[in-house]
């Protein structure tokens, strides 16, 4: 039986060309959308492709919807081999000092990046738990290092954004955490930074297409059973925490 993979917010910019190079890959891809009428338009195009792909309804930040979803995923599959969790915002205005962030900003941003992945990882742990070699990806950010944004040296020093950037952080610990609980299962946790990618939140002006920024990600959702688990990568490359 082929795969089964799970990508939120898939219906456009990294999620959507994350289910592309899956789908090309051989994976039975389910595309996750907030908007259903968005997810199903992702999905016919991919269709128009040759490619297996389908959507699902699925708002990250709704139990009602996550419930639903899951529902639907295992009454027709029964399991789920790959999560992609890539649904996620930015919503500040990153000229506004770190200390001056509305709480109403941090709250809408840790309510998707944060709290809604976790609540679709818990709500579909139990699907990856009937695969052989279940995968979970979480799509970070270079800014979620807390290394690199202490050291004046690095790259990201002054990009101070801060909701987002904290965001994955937290992103970045959950992986650790729940890669630690799974350690001795068949799943593997990992964290990757798809790189700056041309997309709405990463701007027409950012040096990577799409193509490359959903490498990372497709990667690690393919990965062998002696692949990592705990892992925070780039095209491979290991990312300081």
């Amino acid at each position: 039986m082929k795969k089964i993979a799970l990508v939120t917010g898939g219906n456009k910019g990294i999620g959507f060309e994350t289910a592309r190079q899956l789908a090309q890959a051989d994976v039975q891809v389910i595309i996750g959308a907030r908007d259903a009428e968005k997810g199903r338009a992702a999905a016919a195009k991919l269709q128009g492709e040759g490619l297996n792909v389908e959507s699902v309804a699925l708002d990250v930040t709704e139990a009602a919807s996550i419930a639903a979803a899951v529902a639907e995923i295992r009454a027709k599959y029964g399991k789920l081999d790959i999560l992609i969790n890539n649904a996620g915002i930015g919503v500040q205005d990153g000229t506004t000092k770190v200390s001056e962030q509305k709480m109403d900003t941090w709250r809408k941003t840790f309510d998707t990046n944060v709290f809604g992945l976790i609540a679709v990882t818990q709500a579909f742990l139990p699907l990856l738990e009937k695969s052989p070699a279940g995968r979970i990806v979480n799509q970070s950010s270079l800014l979620g290092s807390i290394t690199l944004h202490a050291d004046p040296k690095s790259p990201i020093y002054n990009f101070k954004v801060a909701a987002y950037n904290v965001s994955k952080s937290a992103v970045n610990a959950y992986t650790v955490q729940l890669a630690y609980e799974l350690r001795d299962s068949t799943i593997k946790v990992n964290a990757v930074h798809p790189g700056h990618v041309k997309t709405d939140m990463g701007g027409a002006a950012a040096p990577m297409e799409l193509v490359d920024g959903a490498k990372s990600g497709v990667s690690m959702a393919l990965i062998g059973n002696d692949g990592p688990n705990g892992s925070y990568t780039h095209m491979g490359r290991t990312l300081p925490w």
